[in-house]
């Protein structure tokens, strides 16, 4: 009973009553108004096939009086049909006509009027129905002319018949619909419901089922999964950034424990100078803590589209270009050598600030790592290039590079390639620049430098913007 009810509840037997209902309830409206129709018609057929008869047997009595109305009337009764005819004298007795019995009262009231009335006829006792109009002559005389209704009886009857197949038709197509939509719809949302109970069991590489057939459980389903997928990366990268908090902060505040646990166990001098530089020490773990939690915020600020970022028209090419120019002294005091590359001028909606802050840090990464492992001095190129349609603001650098395996995983939240963890560093500056992409529709590619890295931030040009080459180093 349990589970009958639980069937019954269903949408989908919901919706096959209701449209079974509504199925009947129109076939039989639909029915009920055409035979209607239909006997109103044949009604009026009759009533005008019974007057052309009195008309012509009104003719034959003005001519020849009784006796030859009713030779007429005997004449006519004769022939098959359903015509009625029945002429009676004073008494009540039939002098000619087709019906055999026929209750007293219709032939007393001869107004001509339009009757139905029950007759027998002459073949058998069988009672009939019909519609007839009885007038009284000179003498005593009454004539009746009518039309049999078998016809029409017949006719409601085949129609009758008809409502109840259709009724049984309608029952079946209703039995047919649930079938379908119990096979088929009942068993995706069934299948959905079970993926999803699996996924809340903690299997999060779980996604809706998707058949290929277009339809809305199919778009609904590859919504879903999208989701599902942007939540797994969520929840997977939370899980990565926990673990890299907790390897990238302890370290520091270890550090900072042991050295002020050490100044105050171990100063002895009197000028304080070993825990000033204690001190001093222990601020500049303090700051790059703070750096890591601002660079933390500010990757969580972009990533949810903060309102202060606003979109302006930035101009690329000038972008690399003053970038260029405020950390080319700087690459030459660590021995470096920092360029312009061919750049165009291609212009893109979006956050000086932010775009800015991007290509600074893909320019600090690649002065760090991109060193040459044979010379061990960097060269780094900034440039912009057009490709695909799209505007490509790149550093590239001819360090090792980063193989094909760690790029995917390069440029999440506290990941250091680097194994020992040795150079300074909170692993958060590629994260902010694909953090800076997505803010304006676009995506930080890593590739082959040949030799060396390629850092792209690739972005979607303005509207009819187009770039012509200006800048080169």
């Amino acid at each position: 009973m349990t589970a009958l009810g639980k069937l019954l509840r269903t949408t989908a037997i919901k919706l096959a009553v209701m449209y079974l209902g509504v199925l009947t309830a129109a076939s039989a409206v639909l029915l009920v108004y055409v035979s209607q129709q239909t006997a109103s018609v044949m009604r009026d057929q009759i009533v005008e096939t019974v007057d052309a008869e009195i008309t012509g047997l009104s003719d034959q009595y003005r001519i020849g009086g009784i006796r030859r109305l009713v030779a007429a009337v005997d004449a006519r009764s004769r022939q098959p049909g359903a015509s009625l005819y029945l002429v009676t004298d004073f008494a009540g007795n039939s002098l000619a006509g087709n019906i055999q019995q026929l209750s007293s009262a219709v032939l007393a009231e001869a107004d001509g009027q339009i009757q139905r009335v029950r007759y027998t006829r002459f073949e058998n006792e069988k009672s009939y129905e019909a519609l007839v109009r009885v007038f009284g002559l000179t003498g005593g005389y009454r004539i009746l002319v009518g039309r049999d209704l078998a016809e029409q009886q017949y006719f409601r009857g085949v129609l009758a018949e008809s409502l109840r197949y259709w009724l049984v038709v309608v029952v079946l197509l209703g039995l047919l619909t649930w079938v379908f939509v119990s096979r088929r719809v009942l068993k995706r949302i069934d299948a959905m419901a079970a993926t999803s109970r699996r996924i809340m069991n903690g299997d999060l590489s779980e996604r809706l089922p998707v058949d290929g057939s277009g339809d809305e459980f199919d778009r609904l389903a590859t919504s879903l999964n999208q989701m599902l997928e942007r939540i797994e990366a969520l929840l997977y990268g939370l899980k990565d950034v926990s673990d890299n908090i907790a390897h990238d902060l302890k370290t520091p505040l270890t550090r900072m424990r042991n050295r002020v646990e050490s100044a105050l166990r171990e100063n002895t001098d009197e000028n304080g100078a070993g825990a000033r530089q204690a001190l001093e020490a222990t601020i500049e773990d303090c700051d790059y803590l703070i750096r890591t939690f601002n660079a933390l915020l500010r990757i969580a600020r972009v990533e949810a589209g903060s309102s202060d970022a606003e979109m302006h028209d930035v101009n690329l090419g000038a972008l690399a270009g003053e970038i260029a120019e405020l950390y080319e002294p700087l690459a030459e005091d660590e021995g470096a050598t920092l360029e312009l590359g061919p750049s165009q001028d291609l212009t893109v909606s979006g956050n000086r600030e932010l775009l800015a802050q991007a290509l600074v840090n893909l320019t600090e990464n690649a002065l760090k790592y991109g060193k040459d492992s044979e010379t061990g001095i960097a060269s780094v190129v900034i440039g912009v290039e057009q490709d695909k349609g799209e505007a490509c603001l790149y550093v590239r650098d001819k360090g090792d590079g980063i193989g094909e395996a760690d790029r995917d995983r390069a440029a999440r939240r506290f990941v250091r390639l680097e194994a020992s963890r040795s150079e300074p560093g909170s692993g958060l500056g590629l994260s902010l620049v694909q953090a800076v992409a997505h803010l304006h529709h676009g995506e930080l590619e890593l590739k082959d430098g040949e030799p060396g890295l390629k850092a792209v931030l690739r972005l979607p040009l303005k509207d009819g913007a187009s770039g012509v080459k200006e800048h080169e180093g």
